[in-house]
Formats: C-alpha cells, structure tokens, sequence
C-alpha cells in the first residue's frame, strides 16, 4: 500500500471505476480531479454527467448495466415530459433529476460547484475527495466535418457518429483551478498522481486545459502515471479508440503515452499489450503489465493496486542514484 494522499484524474465510466478501486484502498486519502468540460444546461437544469458518474459509483449506488445513472431508476419524468413534447434524447432518471435540481439551485444562489459537490458526496457517505476540475465553467467542443458540436450533442444526441477533426475547450483560458485542488497539490505527503483509463482528448485535456494545472501537477514532482484506456487496440467504453483512427492515430497505448509525453513518467497497460512494453521503456517510461480490465469490484482494486504500485516503483527508481 502506497503512504500519504493520491490525487487521480477522471472523467467517464473507466475513470469512474478505477477512482472506486483507488477509494476502496484510500478512503479519505484520495482526491479525484474530475472532468467538467462535459458540463451543460437541459431543460434549464445544470448537468454534470462526469462528476455524477464519479460521485455515483463512489457511493456504490451507480448502475451497473451502463456504469451511469442511479441503479433501480425509474423514468416518469422523463416520460411525461416527452408526452409534453419535451426534449427526451438525454436521459434523466427520476432519482438522479434530484441532483440536478438541487445542484442547479444552490449555482443560483452563488455557491461554488466544489462546495456543492463535497456537500453531496458527504451526503452520499463517500470518503474520497470529489474535486471538479474548476468552478468556472468550461465547455468542450467537438471539431466535426460538419462543423463544431457541443460535447453532449455529439456523445449522447448524435451517438458519436460524426467523423472528429479536433476538439476544443470554451472556456478553458478563463478558468481557474479550485482551491481545493491546490490545497491537495499543497498536500506535504502526495505521494503519486493517477491518470485513469479516461478517454485522453475528452475526460483528460480538458482538465489539463485549465491554466496553471498541468504545470502545477508536473511540478509537484509525485510520480505521475497513466492506465492505458486502450486494451488490445480497442476502448473498453467510449469512443476514444474511433477518436484515435479519425484523427489518423493508431489506436494503441503508444498512441496514448505519446499523447501524455513530457507529463507522465510510468504507464500501466493491458497484458493483451504487452509487446508494446520494450517500446514505451525506450521513451523513457516505467511500464507496468497487468489485467487492466475491470468488471467487477474485485478487478477495480486490483487495477488500482497495480497503479499505485508502479507509482511506487517510479518513486523508487528516481532514490537510485
């Protein structure tokens, strides 16, 4: 077991998991920075789907058939509000309206995203520390063919189908990193930084996107590394792997490491890629091989293990003079 406090960074359901299998092992001495470039307002409501879906799964109440959402949900609000000619295309669950109702209520009245964030997550009974990467907003925007698209429009509404050219993130340049992720940045026992299996250009970037942050954690001077959101080629969940081929990338945790170069010093990958090893040690890298993926409880602790592990060993090669 890793001594003093981890901070991970994590958007989507695999960055959701393994913040689980890392808090199981942590408690309270984990941080997770979360992506909120997904951010939106519905039907005059303040979404969060990344810091729900982390906040969800921490709480052991998310649904276990899509890895978003409230297990148990029902939808009549939903229903009716699409009998009323309402907009139906991105699902809210009756449960989980009542975060976004609350949420959007106490922005109004001025509190921050952070504080409201922690108040739910001390509600939800959730240890760990759920950290949006900014109170202010930050909006990511899809390059497309047909011209940009707003991040929901192309993930939920258009299902990912529209070809990418590039990504954008409104917003970012006036952001600022919240207090409480300084305070953990300022925390004298870091001991490493986790980048979870999160799509990179999507969950990750636009966390990096916020000014001061990607230094600030590269100075910090934990060991930082990565678990490959590519297992043999394809992504567990999500688009990052169509993402890669669109952007004439090879989808593959080299592909990965390079789009993190200069930041992370070790990566952990899939033993389906684990021929990929002698070619990310040659950039420098601490490379770890292990089952990366993570279907139940069990999986996500030791997937978590296995990071934090690596962290160690990046730790203990830099003390070898």
């Amino acid at each position: 077991m890793i001594a003093g406090t981890v901070l991970a960074l994590a958007g989507g359901v695999g960055g959701a998991k393994l913040a689980d299998g890392l808090a199981a092992l942590l408690g309270g001495r984990l941080g997770v920075i979360v992506n909120t470039g997904d951010d939106f307002e519905h039907m005059g409501l303040s979404v969060s789907p990344d810091l729900d879906t982390v906040m969800y799964t921490l709480a052991g109440i998310a649904n276990p058939e899509t890895g978003w959402g409230i297990a148990g949900e029902s939808w009549a609000f939903l229903d009716q509000a699409a009998r009323l000619g309402g907009p139906s295309w991105f699902r809210l669950g009756d449960r989980d309206l009542a975060t976004h109702v609350l949420r959007t209520e106490r922005l109004r009245r001025g509190e921050r995203l952070s504080a409201i964030t922690a108040d739910l997550c001390r509600r939800l009974g959730i240890a760990a520390h759920v950290l949006p990467m900014s109170d202010d907003p930050v909006r990511t925007v899809v390059e497309t063919a047909e011209g940009p698209l707003a991040f929901q429009e192309y993930f939920v509404r258009r299902r990912c189908e529209v070809p990418v050219t590039g990504f954008a993130f409104a917003g970012a340049a006036e952001a600022r990193p919240t207090e409480e992720i300084a305070a953990a940045l300022a925390a004298a026992d870091l001991a490493a930084i986790v980048i979870c299996p999160s799509n990179p250009f999507v969950s990750v970037d636009p966390i990096l996107a916020v000014p001061g942050l990607r230094p600030a954690l590269r100075r910090r001077g934990a060991p930082i590394v990565a678990v490959s959101p590519i297992i043999g080629g394809a992504a567990v969940k999500g688009p990052a792997a169509k993402m890669m081929r669109e952007l004439r990338l090879d989808p593959s945790a080299l592909t990965v490491a390079e789009h993190y170069a200069g930041f992370i010093d070790g990566m952990l990958i899939d033993e389906a890629d684990g021929s990929l090893a002698p070619r990310l040690e040659a950039r420098g890298l601490a490379v770890r091989i292990a089952p990366t993926l993570m279907k139940t409880q069990d999986d996500r602790r030791a997937v978590a293990r296995q990071a934090l592990a690596l962290a160690r060993a990046v730790a203990a090669r830099r003390q070898v003079p």
